[in-house]
């Protein structure tokens, strides 16, 4: 995932779909951690990404839960 999401693509997604999205950035940053320690990773600044991306759809999912 090059690119970061944009919060107004996420909140047209539904509640499950971001749910496996935020299920498949999780291990995708745990890989990327892993590889990051054993070797060097080509693009240091997808870390950040995924991060910030994972942040996202977590609030939009508060936002929801809240009444």
């Amino acid at each position: 995932m090059a690119k970061p999401q944009k919060p107004e693509q996420l909140r047209e997604l539904k509640t499950e779909e971001l749910e496996q999205k935020l299920a498949l950035l999780t291990e995708e940053r745990f890989r990327l951690v892993f590889r990051r320690a054993t070797e060097a990773i080509p693009n240091p600044l997808q870390l950040r990404t995924i991060r910030r991306d994972m942040a996202r759809i977590q609030t939009i999912l508060r936002e929801r839960k809240q009444p």
